[in-house]
């Protein structure tokens, strides 16, 4: 496997999420920062979409899911998340940040990061 990786940065998907009664009745957003291992050389050598990792689709499955949950803890949002990539996408290995902007006063946002897979390189 090589150390090439496929990123998505800043994914904005409103949900909703929380744990207190009024974030249950709202929608958030929710922000997704993603690095997944991908071996890009076959598509370098043929310029074609078939031979790659489309992060579109990976970002359209994404969208679908993180819009219809209703978690409470980013944690969950956030591993159900990368079993969708893992299961449904040629990735082995994937980092990924979730952010709530806004959760927390004074912070730009808070959330986890986690990483799945065996590491590249």
């Amino acid at each position: 496997m090589t150390g090439d990786i496929v990123f998505i940065d800043d994914l904005r998907i409103q949900t909703v999420i929380g744990v207190f009664d009024w974030e249950r009745e709202i929608t958030q957003t929710v922000s997704l920062d993603l690095e997944m291992a991908f071996d890009i050389g076959a598509a370098a050598d043929t310029d074609r979409i078939e031979d790659t990792l489309d992060y579109k689709a990976v970002s359209k499955r994404l969208i679908q899911f993180v819009e219809a949950s209703e978690f409470q803890l980013v944690e969950a949002l956030a591993e159900h998340c990368a079993r969708i990539i893992l299961e449904e996408f040629p990735v082995t290995w994937l980092r990924l940040k979730l952010s709530k902007p806004g959760a927390v006063r004074g912070s730009s946002a808070v959330g986890v990061i986690i990483e799945r897979g065996p590491r590249p390189g």
